[in-house]
């Protein structure tokens, strides 16, 4: 019987063969509900005589191209804040000629409801969130730049980290996702539910032996829902 040997060409004809019946592709189709909150800081509470100690205060709002939105002011220190959804961020500027302390196990999140948190800040990983902090130096005359963000709003999903929002402020449904909400509409609604609501940060401040609290209130004036759709083609 004569044998039979495959040649190149038909080698790689039954090889690309082989290829395209195990390949395929598929269309993504998501949408996106996604809100952008307008914050304002409404209001700082200051240690009962702070004026006697620290000057007035002052509050401003930001222009330009700043990354912060607002300013905090008195002869303590000098704060600027970017509340957002997400976390808040802010620089402290320290105004005096001793250092100031940060006890960050002081500090607290009072959310929208009322309810206090715990707070971890940049540099502190995931895991170490619960544990002790120690607090932040700001030498005199220096400044450093932060965030506050609640340790509770951390959590493993058996694959990665993730930060829960402040406030809502996505949803995401696909092919193979459902969402949280059914519609935009019911979305837009739980979100625009917020407006009016409230957050604060409890910032401690301790210079030499007294720890003064500020408590920096942050208020929804309003938000806007929008939705965006996506479609891809996926190969596999």
């Amino acid at each position: 019987m004569k044998e039979f040997h495959a040649t190149p060409i038909v080698l790689a004809i039954s090889a690309a063969t082989l290829v395209a019946s195990f390949t395929g592709c598929y269309t993504l189709r998501a949408t996106y509900y996604s809100a952008d909150y307008n914050i304002s800081l409404y209001r700082v509470e200051r240690p009962e005589k702070a004026t006697q100690r620290y000057g007035s205060q002052k509050v401003d709002i930001l222009s330009g191209t700043s990354k912060y939105k607002f300013s905090f002011e008195d002869d303590l220190v000098k704060i600027l804040w970017m509340p957002g959804s997400s976390q808040i961020a802010f620089s402290l500027q320290n105004k005096t000629d001793h250092s100031i302390k940060i006890p960050w196990d002081e500090a607290a999140f009072v959310d929208e409801n009322g309810g206090s948190h715990r707070v971890m800040h940049s540099g502190v990983k995931y895991t170490d969130r619960e544990n002790p902090q120690a607090p932040s130096i700001v030498v005199r005359k220096g400044m450093i730049e932060d965030i506050v963000f609640p340790t509770d709003h951390v959590h493993w999903n058996e694959r990665n980290w993730e930060e829960d929002p402040l406030l809502l402020d996505s949803d995401y449904h696909s092919n193979y996702s459902p969402g949280t909400y059914p519609t935009f509409k019911a979305f837009a609604n739980a979100v625009k539910s917020n407006v009016g609501k409230t957050y604060q940060v409890l910032l401690p401040l301790q210079i030499e032996d007294v720890i003064n609290d500020y408590i920096f209130s942050f208020k929804v004036e309003n938000v806007q829902a929008k939705q965006d759709s996506i479609s891809r083609t996926v190969n596999y």
